[in-house]
């Protein structure tokens, strides 16, 4: 049995209307919790926001929607059911990989075709190895997801279950990278099934193979994109809280709490006060533990994955080489890392990801007019780069980025761009998040499950974290998880249908394999601009089959305090941030 909020919990307030945030509303409403969302934007969403530009629909947050059967899980929980309320495209390919020798693969969820693709790419023994990796992948997620991933801890004795020795005999406490590499032995293969470790912010070589989980939900599971957008999903499920009876309250930013002893009475805005019996709080943890006037107590300091740089750009043009998601490695692979969770400088040879969203929904440009989103992941504010160093430093590292794009095959970007905002660290930190990053505390082993900052604090007896630096962690299917344990905590845990209502969810859903849709630096405080080197982004070969996976973006729970919301700056001086990944979420995903 895992602890729950003592006392009365008739009524919550849940401040944020994020991921988080309104996957605990409506688990919270479908077991009879009167609710109501406090939210400082004007609409919902958090992160996972809209920013409307010259008829430009852009996406400020995740780019990347997988295991959509856990977003659906919240609707059924008032009675509805995702598809109802929004339109899933499978990405036939999931994803782009464009390496610096020239060479590229399509990524697809499907079994036959991507070991066809891989075979083009590199061979028959790669592809029987892949469809090892495959089935080693599948294995692995089945052994994590009910006891590891959703689940609420309350001590590390909470690990010891039969799964704990599935997961050891898997491997799951190996290092990934070198565990992937008894599968696949080209190099850039490993790339592909191992760059996802950094949306939990460490490098394949040092993160548990336990992480590998995160590929099998981008290369197995599938990849969706929803029509109009990321935000559709936000604004969806605000309308299904809203249908359910929740009280939604935007435009309103939460200033304190007021205590009884132990136990939070009120949220008090900028515009009222709202009596409650219990709180979720889906601000990033200083934020939180900041209204709560305590932070818990840690024999170490909180460690914090890279930050990421963001481009939105609408264009006039666009490169037809260019997938939905495309990833652009770098050469330097083993660099990149060490450059930025160690050395703080930079990416000085970088990846990077393009996602253009249309590909496969056009209505979120204006006609003819097409949009990229550009992620850069980069150091933290804690060891790169401080905010303040940002404000000069980024107009250059756009125009940086611009050059290497060009260079790598998309020619002319820079005097196609119509439209842009540019996100930097300097912007996420203005937001409230620690170290300048979305993308919260790393996942390392001492800050991973029982270990992770838990969503119940103590001295505080009716008050329950949601979001990203929480349990489970950083990524849509994650900070969706993290909403529906917030709620667990408040409504003790319903008889767990799990893996059945899982599945049946998963089959209502778009197929994500199967014939393609027809729809169409510098240390720490330096702010010198670092060299970048050409790699190419190229067409790929034909492929004998047909496509489908995703990279990152920023995937998380928002809130009322603290939402990042992209900065608009004007052209051309200023640009327009699952876990940064190399080419990288919402990582959630």
């Amino acid at each position: 049995m895992t602890r729950t909020v003592p006392g009365p919990t008739d009524h919550v307030v849940v401040v944020g209307a994020g991921l988080a945030g309104l996957s605990a509303a409506l688990h919270l409403l479908g077991a009879g919790r009167r609710v109501t969302v406090v939210e400082r934007e004007e609409l919902p969403g958090g992160r996972a926001g809209r920013l409307d530009r010259a008829g430009y629909r852009m996406d400020t947050g995740p780019t990347v929607l997988t295991m959509p059967e856990l977003a659906d899980e919240a609707f059924a929980a008032v009675g509805g059911s995702l598809r109802e309320r929004v339109e899933l495209i499978p990405l036939h390919p999931a994803y782009r990989a464009c390496f610096a020798d020239g060479s590229s693969i399509d990524v697809h969820t499907g079994a036959d075709a991507m070991a066809a693709e891989v075979e083009r790419f590199a061979g028959a023994a790669e592809a029987a190895g892949y469809l090892r990796l495959r089935d080693w992948l599948q294995r692995l997620y089945r052994a994590q997801m009910r006891h590891f991933i959703d689940a609420n801890f309350d001590s590390p004795l909470g690990l010891l279950t039969p799964d704990l020795a599935r997961l050891a005999a898997l491997g799951g406490f190996g290092r990934l990278d070198a565990r992937i590499g008894r599968f696949l032995s080209d190099e850039r293969l490993r790339r592909v099934f191992s760059f996802q470790a950094l949306y939990a912010g460490v490098p394949p070589a040092r993160a548990l193979a336990a992480y590998a989980v995160i590929a099998y939900m981008d290369t197995v599971a599938g990849v969706y994109f929803p029509r109009g957008g990321m935000h559709a999903l936000p604004r969806a499920m605000a309308e299904a809280a809203a249908a359910a009876g929740a009280d939604l309250r935007f435009g309103q930013r939460v200033t304190r709490l007021e205590r009884s002893g132990e136990r939070v009475t009120a949220v008090v805005t900028d515009t009222g006060r709202i009596p409650c019996d219990a709180v979720v709080l889906t601000p990033d943890l200083p934020v939180a533990y900041r209204l709560l006037g305590r932070r818990p107590r840690r024999p170490l300091a909180l460690r914090h994955s890279p930050s990421a740089v963001v481009l939105h750009a609408g264009t006039d043009r666009t490169w037809p080489h260019l997938a939905h998601h495309t990833i652009s490695f770098g050469a330097a692979w083993h660099t990149t890392f060490g450059e930025l969770t160690r050395t703080g400088r930079l990416m000085s040879d970088p990846s990077l990801l393009v996602t253009r969203p249309t590909a496969t929904d056009p209505s979120l440009a204006p006609p003819g007019r097409h949009l990229h989103y550009v992620l850069a992941p980069c150091p933290n504010t804690d060891i790169g780069p401080d905010a303040a160093a940002w404000s000069g430093l980024g107009p250059r590292y756009r125009d940086a980025l611009l050059r290497e794009l060009e260079r790598r095959g998309m020619d002319g970007l820079g005097a196609a761009v119509e439209e842009e905002c540019l996100v930097t660290p300097a912007d996420w930190h203005a937001q409230g998040h620690a170290a300048g990053t979305p993308f919260s505390a790393a996942h390392t082993f001492a800050q991973t499950g029982p270990f992770r900052p838990r969503n119940l604090v103590r001295g505080t007896r009716n008050a329950v974290l949601a979001g990203c630096g929480t349990t489970p962690g950083v990524g849509v299917p994650t900070v969706l998880l993290s909403g529906k344990l917030a709620a667990a905590r408040i409504t003790g845990v319903p008889r767990r249908t799990g893996t059945r209502r899982r599945r049946a969810a998963a089959a209502a859903l778009p197929a994500p394999a199967g014939t393609p849709a027809t729809t169409a630096g510098a240390p720490a405080g330096a702010a010198q601009e670092p060299p970048l080197r050409p790699g190419p982004l190229k067409p790929p070969a034909p492929a004998p089959a047909p496509s489908a996976s995703a990279p990152p973006s920023p995937s998380a729970s928002p809130s009322a305090e603290s939402a990042p919301a992209a900065r608009r700056t004007p052209t051309p001086q200023h640009p327009a941030a699952d876990p940064p990944a190399p080419a990288s979420e919402g990582r959630t995903g």
